[in-house]
């Protein structure tokens, strides 16, 4: 009877963990965090086509199949002070003007490995663009993002995948953010 209860609870402890093999993968040498076995890095060309930006993130990496995501970046807004909870404030307004709609799935401050990052874990669409045969339907996205907030830089931490697969992926998200090392 001890046995069968210690493999019930083995299952259902063990049993919701996504599968998804991590290493800590050094993105700079005062960065770190667990990423998936299998994700690359990104080339010029494949960040440049599917995130265009005038600021080149320090690193990004995405799956095997091109729909999992991870960058690291430095934000072009930086606080002269920590003040971590009007930031917090001013990044969600941020985000809500980025989408058509945003959902958010949870949100606040947590210390992760001794740094305290601001988080927002949401749902997105972007409208099609009718005109456009491409880009006719819109753009359903889950993302997991965080903040760090130090006087003189932003960083930021971004995990983005399709919505429809953020079942697969959202455990795994959460535990790449809560991995990052900063020195």
């Amino acid at each position: 009877m001890r046995t069968g209860l210690l493999v019930f609870f083995a299952f259902i402890w063990g049993g919701f963990d996504s599968g998804v093999k991590l290493v800590r993968t050094k993105v700079t040498p005062e960065i770190s965090v667990l990423l998936p076995k299998d994700f690359r890095p990104m080339d010029d060309l494949d960040f440049g086509q599917r995130y265009p930006s005038v600021r080149k993130p320090i690193a990004a990496y995405t799956n095997p199949d091109r729909m999992v995501d991870f960058s690291v970046n430095v934000s072009a807004t930086q606080w002269p002070d920590a003040n971590i909870e009007m930031a917090q404030k001013f990044f969600k307004a941020g985000l809500a003007n980025l989408f058509d709609n945003i959902e958010f799935v949870s949100e606040g401050i947590h210390e992760v490995h001794g740094k305290r990052l601001i988080y927002f874990e949401f749902e997105s669409r972007v409208k099609g663009n009718p005109m456009e045969l491409s880009q006719r339907e819109a753009i359903l996205n889950y993302t997991y993002i965080q903040y760090l907030v130090e006087p003189g830089r932003t960083l930021v931490f971004s995990f983005n995948c399709p919505r429809r697969i953020r079942p697969d992926w959202q455990e795994t998200a959460q535990k790449m953010m809560t991995s990052i090392k900063i020195k």
